[in-house]
């Protein structure tokens, strides 16, 4: 008799969901993300039973999807969430636009009524029968594969197909509808050979690289004098960071990355140049007018991430390689990422060309508060300070949106041996919370998120979470009582602040303590008390809570607001009191 997992074979039937968490299993997959419901109440109660998978049930859908999110960054294995119908799923889409839009593996269990009630007023009812809305409408823009399964027996053949679509290139969500009467039905497992599980995503046979676009990327990069590097997260994706570097070494290249990838290059490293983009350092500008070549390396070159160089990217060659086509005009070779890198690589001359000197990423000068804050508050540059000389070098790092997003990308530099996270496909505020907790739980190793109050009181409450599962996240809560960003964007785009983005004071520490007595929570008065708390949590192994209060006037490095500033200084004077450095 074939065996297919330790508890399933080919003679018996089961239900369909306790064949599914088997088939979880199988794959490679630990943990199933999730808030509980009637309608896939039937899938819990599998993964109980089951005991290879564990259940994580989180405070919200949309922290549970990233909660996925985050356990596949980290991970490199498909991200798993479940949930109900009704406003459970339709709770889903942000986090699956985000994995969308960031080329995430994620896998989407969403429950619906029993089929038999479908058009007749069910509660929740999203079949698309009798006037009720079509979950699969709302779910086909945000997913690579989406399919309900009215009947049990095709779950067989529609799993595999939304694996295989979830880790294809391009990678990114797919969902499956599963209605509660298809749940409990009992289906025959199907036979096959035995195979061990997979630990990671899943193995395809990668088309054949376009040998004319080889031929034509090497020969660029061979002619080349000075080259820019620009990397992107797809290095990460593709576990490619090695091959990233060995190119670089070759071509004796400056290596800049865009926001959401500080992770796939040494920042360290003397080619390192800085973040590209809006958030990024002058010196990518002024290497990339002075190179002969700019090569993009798994990124499109979004908007985010060529703010700012448009001019110079318009006066130099480009050329590409990664899944999709860039969204600049250029040479493209398109293909598995790894693949493409290895091939280009191995047609350069072994001896690798001297570095050109540069400038490396220098903070951006940015002016000062306007005004002298009411309370004490630690500058953001003193507050990254302190979270990076208590990093673990092995630790993951998440970033929220906003100004404590734009001074982490721009100020500190990626841990060597962990991911370092920014969700810039939708930039959703609270991402890190879940994300956060569902690498912390993938991989075991202390993880950061660096947030504001405002993500906070989006989905800060899944702090719970890491406390009810133990999660060794450390939550670093840059809290200036406001949504800063859109308050500065008010002043200086719209011609002052309104006040409906700046906030009473709020003592967040002493809230989260009140809340979760177990928590290790702690309000820092200054740079030191910081790190001194961060250390203590690096010490233990649970979650820990640290809030620092920040000045909601004082300006980001962020380009748009540089701009205006700049522009200011230019009519006013360049003595203008207050002009610090933010690092």
């Amino acid at each position: 008799m074939t065996t297919t997992t330790p508890e399933l074979r080919e003679a018996e039937t089961v239900r369909l969901v306790d064949y599914l968490a088997g088939e979880l299993a199988r794959a490679g997959v630990t943990h199933v993300f999730g808030v509980g419901g009637a309608n896939i109440e039937d899938l819990y109660d599998a993964v109980h039973r089951g005991g290879a998978v564990r259940g994580v049930v989180a405070k919200h859908e949309f922290s549970a999807v990233t909660m996925a999110d985050g356990y596949a960054r980290t991970s490199r294995r498909l991200g798993v969430v479940a949930a109900t119908s009704g406003g459970g799923a339709m709770n889903l889409v942000p986090g699956l636009a985000e994995a969308y839009a960031s080329r995430v593996p994620v896998l989407a269990l969403v429950g619906q009524p029993p089929t038999s009630q479908e058009g007749h007023g069910a509660f929740q009812d999203s079949s698309g029968k009798a006037g009720s809305f079509d979950a699969r409408e709302v779910f086909a823009p945000v997913s690579r594969f989406c399919a309900r399964v009215d009947d049990a027996h095709s779950l067989t053949e529609l799993l595999p197909r939304a694996v295989a679509a979830a880790q294809a290139d391009p990678r990114g969500p797919a969902v499956l509808l599963l209605p509660k009467d298809v749940q409990q039905a009992r289906i025959q497992v199907p036979a096959r050979d035995a195979a061990p599980a997979s630990t990671g995503p899943a193995m395809t046979c990668a088309p054949r690289l376009d040998t004319a676009a080889v031929s034509a990327v090497s020969d660029a990069l061979r002619r080349a004098g000075r080259v820019l590097v620009i990397a992107g997260d797809d290095v990460a994706a593709a576990d490619a960071r090695g091959d990233l570097a060995e190119l670089a070494r070759r071509l004796g290249a400056w290596v800049a990355v865009t926001p959401d990838a500080k992770d796939v290059f040494d920042n360290r490293d003397p080619r390192f140049a800085g973040v590209a983009g809006v958030m990024g350092h002058a010196n990518v500008e002024d290497c990339l007018r002075r190179a002969d070549l700019c090569l993009l390396v798994g990124t499109r070159l979004p908007l985010l991430a060529r703010g700012g160089l448009d001019r110079a990217l318009a006066a130099t060659d480009v050329v590409c390689l990664g899944p999709e086509p860039p969204f600049v005009p250029g040479t493209a070779l398109c293909g598995n990422l790894r693949d493409a890198l290895r091939t280009v690589t191995a047609r350069l001359p072994s001896h690798p060309r001297p570095c050109p000197p540069h400038a490396g990423p220098l903070p951006t000068p940015m002016p000062g508060p306007r005004f002298q804050a009411r309370e004490r508050t630690v500058p953001h540059a003193q507050a990254v300070a302190a979270v990076e000389a208590a990093l673990p070098q092995n630790a993951h790092v998440f970033v929220d949106a906003g100004n404590t997003g734009a001074s982490a990308v721009h100020l500190l530099p990626a841990p060597r041996h962990g991911r370092f996270v920014v969700a810039v496909g939708m930039g959703g505020m609270g991402y890190t919370f879940g994300a956060g907790i569902g690498a912390a739980l993938a991989t075991g190793r202390r993880t950061y998120v660096l947030a504001g109050d405002g993500a906070f009181f989006m989905h800060g409450m899944d702090v719970h979470t890491a406390v009810e599962y133990e999660a060794p996240v450390t939550f670093v809560i840059f809290n200036n009582n406001a949504h800063a960003m859109c308050a500065l964007r008010e002043e200086f785009l719209q011609g002052g602040i309104r006040g409906d983005d700046l906030f009473a004071r709020t003592d967040l520490a002493a809230g989260v303590a009140a809340a979760f007595p177990t928590l290790q929570a702690t309000a820092a008065a200054d740079a030191a008390q910081l790190r001194t708390a961060l250390l203590r949590s690096n010490a233990g192994d649970g979650p820990a809570f640290v809030a620092v209060d920040c000045d909601p006037r004082e300006i980001p490095p962020f380009l748009p607001f540089q701009s205006f500033t700049e522009a200011t200084k230019s009519k006013e004077g360049s003595d203008e009191p207050g002009v610090v450095h933010v690092g």
